[in-house]
């Protein structure tokens, strides 16, 4: 197992901040940093990160936590794989893993990241010493790419012999497995064993934004009757519709210039960047999807897109302008003169010249697809014109924002010259198709989830059982309901006892017990800082954010304020304004609320004894049940300051006495 004293030093060393900007684009707020959550969609920046305290929170989802939580729910891996990934990449050693340490699942794709690792040093030694690769050399030198270029996006060739790299991999130890699982070798279909999946191929390795291999495509050299790329499968690691070639190298430049260029291949990025245009990446081979502008957009607001000019390209161009719109991106469109591509382009004329001719024929999608109409002769047909105006409505339609789409339309209208009212009223039919397109896709989508519930682990049944099971999906119309939210009144009775210390956790301790509690994650921490508290041991904020799972989390969620006034706004004002100026009254008012729904639920088990057959059981039921309505009633009847007495402290008196009090005409 991994030292306590490793953990802390992965912990305090691990910038979480740059961390997190591996998958979202953080501004300053203050003490804290913040951007559109991972988590769930969102336009407007709910998620916070807090350095000072190395947690996140965001105030939309709810979703909380440290680095290691992070890594883990952005990689999808289980603790130590996080621990150990975050090592790696601060340079912290840590003892060899214990083979029980995790599940098989974690050392699945342990194996499959080892494998591909293997895979991409096997192929870059491949390409620098094996005679047979120096096609692929000379195939690079006539691109400009040098020795550096090639070790730092981690080039190679794959040996046309079908065994070449299973039989090294073998001899190297790697687990069969690991192989098939990471999609580099195939079963042969002639014998029992297996063969390479890419062969006589230059391959380009494909990493994940934290810069680990997860994939490779592989391009041929000469004219074979074959597919110009082949793309490793979806594997454990690798969901190519998540995926942007490149973003491991230009994420940092899209934030800093808010844009980001998308190409169509894996040539025009390394040539785009090997002239300092960093921003650049493309979409791995693949149509351009949903999930790849997710990532796009935590990283930058703006896409510029530049796709071949065939019929392909252009195809797959409006595709993506649909999609963008939707994620409520910027869309801007360059076609670069006829027979070029970026990288051909920017390898003939420079730098300078690729980013005049983008600052000069960049355009907005819609007078992209007029000027193109226009250009091609078909603007002056009224079908055609009535066509083209239909296509800008209809991305006009994907975007999300009604200001936005508006001013779309008057722009749309000042170069079509149609009427802003025939233009309304086409938008609001688009609309409500793509409404009722949503709806019949949420339909689809309930269906076959209520199909795959009655189908999974049934057992047989009669007809009449069928029928019943049918008829009960058919008039289930809600969907399953959220996980239950804690309650607040006793996330803030831990905030209270985190922020203001052994008076506070004092007084609460003595008013309430931990089987008051309702949630079980927040009684064990209640009795975690009681039980420190007895033992005079740390219990403040900055004590529990750097503790285990599932202290982190529940920091975040509890602690952090999604609004707070930086420093320079409290100097500006000349206040600082105070959550907690009456902090026991506030203690008083949760109090009351944990008592009171404590009893609820008393009662509310009571009641099944009331039921019941032994008349003895009853009585003792009726009697219990008098005394918590009593009490439920005293509690609904009195305001929280008379229910509960006073800090008898002398810190805490005067906190408290602070509290105003009315005083008659006279008194003193």
């Amino acid at each position: 197992m991994i030292p306590d004293e490793k953990k802390e030093e992965i912990r305090d060393t691990a910038d979480l901040v740059e961390v997190v900007e591996d998958y979202v684009k953080l501004k300053r707020s203050g003490r804290s940093w913040k951007g559109l959550c991972p988590f769930h969609d969102e336009k407007t920046p709910s998620f916070h990160v807090t350095p000072e305290l190395g947690i996140y929170k965001c105030f939309g989802c709810g979703e909380s936590g440290d680095v290691f939580n992070f890594v883990m729910e952005m990689e999808g891996i289980g603790f130590v794989e996080a621990m150990r990934t975050l090592a790696d990449r601060f340079g912290i050693s840590l003892p060899e893993a214990d083979e029980q340490e995790d599940d098989g699942e974690h050392h699945l794709r342990e194996g499959i990241y080892h494998a591909l690792k293997y895979a991409g040093v096997f192929y870059h030694r491949q390409l620098a010493e094996s005679d047979e690769a120096e096609k692929a050399r000379q195939y690079l030198q006539k691109r400009g790419y040098n020795r550096p270029i090639t070790r730092k996006y981690g080039l190679g060739y794959a040996p046309r012999d079908g065994e070449a790299f299973y039989k090294s991999a073998l001899d190297s130890g790697l687990n069969e497995e690991y192989l098939i699982e990471a999609g580099l070798i195939k079963p042969s279909q002639r014998s029992e064993g297996f063969y390479d999946a890419f062969r006589g191929r230059l391959m380009f390795p494909i990493f994940n934004p934290s810069g680990k291999v997860i994939a490779f495509a592989g391009r041929v050299l000469g004219n074979e009757k074959t597919a110009k790329y082949i793309n490793s499968p979806q594997t454990k690691v690798y969901n190519k519709s998540e995926v942007l070639y490149g973003v491991n190298f230009a994420k940092n430049e899209i934030r800093k210039d808010n844009e980001v260029i998308l190409v169509e291949g894996y040539t025009d990025v390394i040539s785009l960047q090997q002239h300092d245009i960093d921003n650049v990446v493309a979409s791995s081979g693949t149509s351009l999807t949903a999930g790849q502008l997710k990532l796009l957009h935590r990283y930058g607001d703006t896409i510029t897109m530049i796709y071949d000019s065939d019929v392909a390209g252009q195809t797959a161009m409006k595709r993506g302008i649909n999609l963008a719109l939707a994620e409520g991106m910027d869309v801007k469109l360059l076609d670069l003169p006829e027979g070029h591509d970026p990288d051909s382009f920017i390898r003939q004329f420079g730098k300078e010249s690729f980013l005049d001719m983008k600052q000069e024929a960049a355009e907005d999608f819609v007078n992209y697809l007029i000027h193109k109409a226009q250009n091609e002769g078909r603007w002056e047909q009224p079908a055609e014109k009535k066509r083209t105006i239909s296509e800008a409505l209809e991305s006009i339609a994907h975007i999300p924002d009604k200001v936005a789409r508006e001013t779309y339309v008057q722009h749309l209208n000042g170069l079509a010259k149609v009427g802003d009212r025939a233009l309304f009223e086409e938008l609001g039919k688009i609309l409500q198709e793509i409404e009722q397109q949503k709806q019949r896709t949420r339909r689809r989508k309930q269906r076959q989830a209520q199909r795959d519930a009655r189908l999974q682990n049934q057992p047989p049944q009669s007809h009449t059982q069928a029928f019943e099971v049918q008829h009960s999906s058919r008039t289930a119309k809600s969907p399953p309901a959220p996980p239950k939210k804690r309650p607040q009144y006793e996330k803030e009775l831990i905030r209270l006892m985190l922020k203001h210390g052994s008076d506070m956790i004092d007084y609460i301790g003595s008013n309430c017990s931990e089987h008051q509690f309702e949630d079980e994650q927040l009684r064990d921490f209640y009795k975690n800082i009681i039980e420190r508290f007895k033992e005079d041991k740390d219990t403040d904020v900055q004590f529990y954010a750097a503790q285990d799972h599932p202290y982190p989390e529940l920091v975040g969620e509890i602690a952090l304020e999604k609004y707070a006034l930086s420093e320079r706004s409290k100097e500006r004002v000349g206040i600082n304004p105070d959550r907690d100026k009456k902090p026991y009254r506030t203690a008083k008012g949760a109090l009351k609320s944990l008592k009171k729904n404590y009893l609820y639920r008393m009662r509310d088990k009571i009641t099944a004894d009331l039921k019941s057959d032994d008349e003895e059981t009853r009585k003792k039921a009726y009697k219990m049940r008098a005394e918590i309505q009593r009490e439920i009633t005293r509690f609904e009847r009195f305001n929280a300051d008379d229910l509960f007495p006073d800090p008898t402290s002398d810190s805490a008196q005067k906190v408290s006495d602070k509290v105003f009090r009315y005083k008659m005409k006279g008194e003193k």
